[in-house]
C-alpha cells in the first residue's frame, strides 16, 4: 500500500456536459496505451470521499462549484485485471514494484458530474496525455467495466431528470425553453413535444420567468428561464 492513500478504494467519476444541443462525457486517453478512461483518483487518508471526488474533479476541470452526486458501488471480482494498471505505469516508465499497491483489486465509487461545458479547459492527469469531451454515443472503448459505468449514470440521469433538476448545471444561469429541452432531448435520446414540455416544465414551479431575449426579431424573441434555487442537490 502506498502511504498516504486508503487501500482498495477508488472513485471514477462520470463529467457529463452539454454543448450545441448533444450531451458529452470527460474521458481521458493514457499516455502510450491508446486506452481510454473514465477521470478517477484514489481517497487520501485524511479525506472524506466526497471531498476527494471534489478535488478530482476540481484537477481535471478547474471547478469547485457543480452538481454532484454518488450513484453505485462497482466491486465485482470480474472488474479486477492488474495487467491494465501494470501497463499503464510501465507506459509512464514508473516502476511496477514501488507502485504494487495499484496492482491490488479496488473497489470503486461512482458519482456523476454535471457542469457547464462553457469556458471549461479539461486537464490531464500525470498519467494521460489528454482528456477530452465525446458524445455520449460515440465514445471510444473504455477499460476495465468503464463502459458499465457510464451506463449506469446515464440511466440514473435519465430516471431523475426533473427530481434532480439536472439542467441547473448544464446550462447558464439563464436559459430559453428551447435550450432547457434540448437538454432533455439530449439525456433521454428521443424528441420532446414542445408544447407538452413547456407545460410540464411550467407546472412544476421551479422556473422563474425573466426579460425576453432580443436578437433582432422582436417578435420571436423568446423568454428566458431560470431554476428557482440552483443550489438544489
Amino acid at each position: 500500500m502506498s502511504v498516504g492513500y486508503l487501500p482498495h478504494i477508488a472513485f471514477d467519476s462520470v463529467v457529463f456536459g452539454f454543448s450545441a444541443g448533444e450531451l458529452k462525457i470527460l474521458i481521458m486517453e493514457y499516455h502510450n496505451t491508446g486506452w481510454f478512461a473514465l477521470p478517477g483518483g484514489f481517497v487520501r487518508t485524511d479525506e472524506d470521499l466526497n471531498v476527494a471526488v471534489r478535488r478530482g474533479l476540481e484537477e481535471r476541470t478547474g471547478l469547485k462549484e457543480v452538481f454532484l452526486e454518488q450513484f453505485y458501488t462497482f466491486g465485482n471480482i470480474s472488474r479486477y485485471d492488474p495487467r491494465v494498471m501494470q501497463k499503464i505505469l510501465e507506459a509512464n516508465a514508473l516502476s511496477v514494484k514501488e507502485h504494487s499497491w495499484l496492482l491490488d483489486r479496488f473497489i470503486s465509487v461512482a458519482y456523476y458530474a454535471l457542469i457547464n461545458m462553457e469556458g471549461v479547459v479539461p486537464q490531464p492527469d500525470e498519467l494521460s496525455d489528454s482528456i477530452n469531451w465525446y458524445a455520449v454515443d460515440k465514445l471510444p472503448p473504455l477499460i476495465l467495466d468503464h463502459e458499465l459505468i457510464v451506463d449506469k449514470a446515464l440511466q440514473t440521469l435519465r430516471d431523475n431528470l426533473e427530481r434532480k433538476l439536472v439542467g441547473v448545471n448544464l446550462l447558464p444561469e439563464r436559459f430559453t425553453m428551447k435550450e432547457l429541452q434540448q437538454v432533455f432531448e439530449a439525456i433521454l435520446g428521443k424528441e420532446l413535444r414542445r408544447t407538452t414540455f413547456q407545460r410540464r416544465m411550467l407546472g412544476l414551479g421551479f422556473l422563474e420567468r425573466h426579460e425576453k431575449r432580443y436578437t433582432g426579431k422582436a417578435h420571436k424573441a423568446p423568454y428566458l428561464y431560470s431554476f428557482v434555487d440552483k443550489k438544489v442537490e
